[in-house]
């Protein structure tokens, strides 16, 4: 489904000089998980449903064992809400993506948007943040949401942005 992401994250776990795991500010896993987490509270409603959806996503792409995974949840929304804006951790995504793993991250924060089944304007708007600061085209930011939509049988009349 994500197989640029995932290929992204074993990179990382591979070439990592400390444990990838960890909870480091510049930790490319944090910034992932923080920028997620950022997306799927944007709304200012963090649904059951999503944070599910977050939680299944973290221990399927990083391998996560419970304890695990509930501390970088813990760590991501910490973050986030310690973060004065996106770019804390865009740059360190900007530092350890190439182009093809960027464009399937913004995939990947559409499932985050999705997780409800409904596109909100504020998580939309966060998205195109998030995918300007990572360099992601619009027509490919727009490419990755109708993946989503497409995957999930979501038709694409809920509203935001059209690039």
């Amino acid at each position: 489904m994500l197989d640029r992401f995932r290929s992204f994250v074993r990179e990382l776990i591979d070439n990592a000089d400390a444990d990838p795991r960890e909870d480091a500010p510049d930790s490319p896993q944090l910034a992932a998980a923080a920028l997620m987490y950022h997306v799927i509270q944007a709304d200012g409603v963090l649904r059951p449903i999503e944070r599910q959806r977050f939680a299944d996503v973290l221990t399927e792409e990083y391998q996560l064992e419970e304890g695990e995974l509930r501390r970088l949840m813990e760590a991501a929304r910490e973050a986030d809400s310690e973060a004065v804006d996106l770019y804390r951790f865009t740059s360190v995504l900007m530092d350890t993506m190439r182009e093809d793993q960027r464009i399937g991250f913004i995939e990947l924060l559409w499932e985050m948007v999705y997780a409800d089944g409904y596109r909100h304007e504020l998580e939309d708007n966060v998205v195109w943040r998030i995918s300007e600061l990572l360099g992601v085209s619009g027509r490919d930011r727009v490419l990755m949401r109708q993946r989503v939509q497409e995957r999930h049988g979501i038709d694409g009349s809920d509203g935001g942005d059209e690039a």
